[in-house]
């Protein structure tokens, strides 16, 4: 059994024992760098009490203990672990416990995204992107936020993305666009009823759509020309934040931009040298 374990089960533990353990458990951060007259001051215990724990979960001393503890908190950072999308850490969780958490919780949504991906619907994405003359990108609330950061990529390949409900104006960059250019729209539980009308309204106009979106059942998914599907983890409401949603949006438009890069990659190096000496010519950035 781990030591972490046996602190939480605290079997035969007197009270005593029981405080320190909590103690432990609770402030794993710092208690590694605790000489033990820092930890008995803090548990308000004494140095005897604290070795009698050691002692008792097998080790020789405080010493030898706070070495496989501190062994055992480094492993633990490599061991992944099962988090939950909408409540990814609890309110006794420390820091590095929620640094584990987050990080468990990034890795496991973008191994789950990748599962979802096919080779033949990134390809046909990125063909569209690429020959569209104008990108349109419509999102809102956080998803704006992934639009952001796309726009400001596909700028350095000299792809000018125009975020479409950005002012509010939706629907006039809607109906400003032509057969040329490519709509993409991010929608977790897709049921935007704005977007559904402009996506008609596309797909009216034979303008291509692409939709990012957890739910792929929803009518507005068979108007769209592409749909690529994001894990369905997170609650519409009751949860701490888009931690899920966003980490598959954000992974899946970098993929899709590295994608549009490979393709022309030596002329997108060309044009970031060309870019880059100019900048520093006449001390543009």
């Amino acid at each position: 059994m781990s030591l972490l374990k046996k602190l939480k089960l605290k079997e035969s533990f007197t009270d005593t024992e029981q405080r320190i353990a909590d103690y432990i458990l609770t402030n794993l951060d710092d208690v590694p760098d605790m000489v033990i007259q820092q930890l008995a001051e803090n548990t308000f215990t004494s140095h005897s009490a604290i070795i009698r724990l050691s002692q008792k979960l097998g080790f020789s001393g405080y010493r030898s203990f706070k070495v496989a503890l501190i062994h055992e908190i480094q492993s633990n950072k490599h061991t992944p672990t099962n988090v939950d999308p909408n409540f990814p850490f609890l309110p006794m969780d420390g820091s590095m416990d929620i640094a584990k958490k987050m990080a468990d919780l990034t890795i496991e949504t973008i191994r789950k995204t990748l599962v979802k991906l096919e080779k033949d619907k990134l390809n046909k994405a990125v063909d569209l992107l690429q020959k569209a003359d104008k990108i349109f990108l419509f999102g809102t609330g956080d998803s704006q936020i992934r639009a952001r950061s796309y726009q400001n990529k596909l700028i350095k390949i000299n792809k000018h993305l125009i975020i479409g409900d950005e002012y509010g104006e939706a629907a006039w960059n809607a109906m400003s666009m032509g057969k040329a250019d490519c709509a993409l729209f991010i929608s977790y539980g897709g049921n935007s009823t704005n977007h559904r009308k402009i996506i008609k309204y596309l797909n009216s106009m034979k303008i291509p759509c692409i939709l990012l979106t957890a739910n792929t059942e929803q009518p507005t998914s068979k108007l769209c020309d592409l749909v690529i599907e994001v894990p369905y983890d997170e609650f519409d409401f009751f949860k701490v934040g888009t931690f899920s949603s966003q980490i598959s949006f954000e992974y899946i438009l970098n993929t899709l931009f590295s994608i549009l890069y490979a393709r022309e990659y030596t002329k997108n190096l060309n044009s970031l040298k060309r870019k880059t000496e100019a900048a520093k010519k006449w001390e543009l950035l």
